[in-house]
C-alpha cells in the first residue's frame, strides 16, 4: 500500500563497506533511540543490561567492519582467559610467558592487518621487484581495542587490578560501543568498577552528556566535514595548483579539521556514555592552547598519550636510567606512536619529529631562566611559546595528512617559494564560508574554560523540553550544512 521496499529496508541493517555506522548518521540516531527504549527498561538490572549492551555493541561493530567483528570476540575471549591464568600463576616465568602470549596475540593481530603491506612494500623495494599489495581489509578501530585489551592484561600482570569474574563483564568493557571504534582508550581500572554500581543518570550527567553530544556533532558534522570537503581535501589532493598562501591556510584548516573530527567523536562518545550512566575520562583539553610540546601531548588524545607513557615509555625505562636514555626513550615512544597511527614512513617521520621536540623541550627545562621570573616577560614568553608550539604542530600535520612524502614536500615548497600574498583578498572572497567556519572553530577552541562551563551549566538547567530543543536545533544545523554522503571519522582508519 505504501510501496515500502522490504528488501531495501533490510539492507540498511546489514554491513555496507561504503556506509559504516557512525554517530552522525541518521541510521545511528534511529538505532540509538530504539536502544535507549530497551536500555531504560534494563538499566537497573545487572546481567541483562550487560548482555543487551554487549550484543548491541557487537552489532555496532559489525555495521562498521562486517564479519571482522569476530576478531573483537576472539580478542575478548583470549585476553579474558589469559588474565585469569595470570592471576592464578605464581611462578614468575609462567606469568611472563602468559603476558608474552597476550602481547604476541594482540600485536600480531594488529601487525597482520595494519603492517603486512607496509613490510611487503619495503621488501619489494629492497628486492627490486614490483610491489603488489595484498588484499587485506583493515578492521575499523583495531588499534583502539587491541591497546585497550593489552592494558588490561598488563595491569593484571603488574597486579594493579584483579581480573573480572565473568566473561560478560570483560566483553562489555572491551566492546562498549561509544568508544569502540575511535576511542578514547578506556582503562580497566577506571571503567570496570562502574559495572557493579547502580546505573543512574543525574541531572548534571544528563546536561553534560547533551552538551558534549551537541558540541561534538557540531565540531564533526559542521566544521570538520565542511572545511574538509570544500577546502582542505582540494589543497592536499593537488598542492601545486594552489599558491603558498592557500596551502598555508590548508594546513591551518587541517589542524582544525582533525581536532574537530577526533575531539568531536570523543565528545560524543563521552556524552553517550554519560546518558547510559558511565563516565569516561576527558580525551582532549584545548590542545592548541599549549605553551610547549609536552603540554600539547598532555592535552591531545590524552588516553593514547597516557597509554604510551604507562605501557611503553615506562617499560623502556622512562627517566630512571639517566638523561641520555630518557631522551632515547621519549624518541622511541613517539616514533612507535607515529607507527601506531599508520603504516607509512610519513607517520614515522611525524612521530620522530614529536619525539625530537619532546626531547629538546625536556633538555631546555633542565636550565633555569631568571629573566622569565618577570611577569611581563613571562606573559610575552607564554604567548610566543603558544604560537611556536601551534605552528610546529601544524608543520608536523603536513606529513600526517599528505597522501605521500612527495605531496608533503609540494605543500612545503609552495608555502616557502610561491606564497603570493597579493591574492589574499581574492582568496578570502572565494572561500568566505570556509574561512568563516575556520574562524568560528578557532575562536571556540581558544574560548576560556569558564565560558564553556557556563554554557554546559545553562543546558543542564534547561527543562527536558529545552534540552530536546537544543538537540533538535543542532540536528537542523547539521542537516543544513550536510555534504553529499557521510564522512567517516578520520581516526576510523587507525
Amino acid at each position: 500500500m505504501f510501496g515500502i521496499d522490504t528488501h531495501k529496508l533490510l539492507q540498511q541493517f546489514l554491513y555496507n563497506p561504503q556506509e559504516p555506522l557512525i554517530f552522525n548518521s541518521g541510521l545511528f540516531l534511529f538505532l540509538f533511540a530504539a536502544f535507549l527504549a530497551v536500555y531504560t527498561l534494563l538499566h537497573k538490572t545487572y546481567r541483562p543490561k550487560l548482555l543487551f549492551v554487549t550484543l548491541f555493541s557487537l552489532y555496532f561493530y559489525y555495521k562498521s567492519s562486517g564479519i571482522y567483528f569476530l576478531l573483537l570476540i576472539s580478542t575478548t575471549v583470549i585476553d579474558y582467559n589469559l588474565a585469569r591464568l595470570l592471576a592464578q600463576a605464581i611462578v614468575p616465568w609462567k606469568r611472563s610467558t602468559i603476558l608474552a602470549f597476550s602481547l604476541i596475540t594482540n600485536l600480531g593481530l594488529l601487525g597482520y592487518f595494519k603492517y603486512t603491506n607496509f613490510l611487503h612494500e619495503i621488501f619489494s623495494g629492497l628486492a627490486g621487484i614490483e610491489f603488489q599489495p595484498f588484499d587485506i581489509f583493515l578492521p575499523v578501530g583495531i588499534s583502539f581495542f587491541t591497546f585497550q585489551s593489552l592494558s588490561y592484561t598488563i595491569d593484571v600482570y603488574r597486579k594493579k587490578i584483579e581480573p573480572v569474574p565473568h566473561l560478560l563483564d570483560y566483553a562489555f568493557y572491551i566492546s562498549f560501543f561509544p568508544q569502540l571504534v575511535a576511542g578514547p582508550i578506556v582503562r580497566a581500572a577506571d571503567f570496570l568498577p562502574q559495572l557493579s554500581r547502580p546505573t543512574f543518570v543525574t541531572k548534571e550527567m544528563l546536561g553534560r552528556g547533551i552538551f558534549l553530544i551537541c558540541t561534538g556533532l557540531f565540531k564533526k558534522a559542521v566544521i570538520s566535514n565542511y572545511i574538509s570537503m570544500n577546502f582542505v581535501d582540494r589543497i592536499f589532493d593537488a598542492p601545486t595548483l594552489y599558491t603558498g598562501l592557500e596551502n598555508l591556510f590548508g594546513v591551518y584548516g587541517y589542524a582544525l579539521q582533525i581536532y574537530c573530527d577526533f575531539s568531536g567523536y570523543s565528545d560524543m562518545a563521552i556524552g553517550i556514555a554519560l546518558l547510559l550512566g558511565f563516565h569516561f575520562n576527558l580525551n582532549f583539553d584545548s590542545p592548541y592552547q599549549s605553551k610547549n610540546i609536552t603540554e600539547f601531548w598532555r592535552r591531545w588524545h590524552m588516553s593514547l598519550s597516557s597509554w604510551l607513557r604507562d605501557y611503553l615509555y615506562i617499560s623502556l625505562g622512562g627517566n630512571r636510567k639517566g638523561k641520555v636514555r630518557t631522551y632515547i626513550n621519549l624518541f622511541l615512544t613517539m616514533l612507535l606512536g607515529g607507527l601506531w597511527h599508520g603504516a607509512a614512513f610519513r607517520f614515522i617521520l611525524w612521530g620522530a619529529l614529536h619525539g625530537l621536540a619532546l626531547g629538546i623541550h625536556k633538555f631546555i627545562l633542565s636550565f633555569k631562566w631568571p629573566a622569565l621570573q618577570n611577569q611581563v616577560l613571562q606573559n610575552s614568553s607564554n604567548l610566543l611559546s603558544t604560537i611556536i608550539t601551534f605552528h610546529f604542530v601544524c608543520f608536523c600535520w603536513i606529513f600526517f595528512r599528505a597522501q605521500d612524502m612527495d605531496t608533503a614536500w609540494q605543500v612545503l615548497s609552495q608555502i616557502t617559494s610561491n606564497f603570493s600574498p597579493g591574492i589574499f583578498f581574492d582568496f578570502v572572497m572565494g572561500y568566505k564560508a570556509v574561512l568563516f567556519l575556520m574562524a568560528i572553530g578557532y575562536v571556540l577552541h581558544f574560548t576560556p574554560t569558564q565560558v564553556e562551563q557556563r554554557a554546559e551549566n545553562w543546558i543542564t538547567n534547561l527543562s527536558l523540553v529545552g534540552k530536546a530543543a537544543v538537540v533538535l536545533i543542532t540536528i537542523l544545523v547539521v542537516i543544513q550544512t550536510k555534504s553529499a554522503g557521510i564522512q567517516p571519522f578520520i581516526y576510523f582508519q587507525f
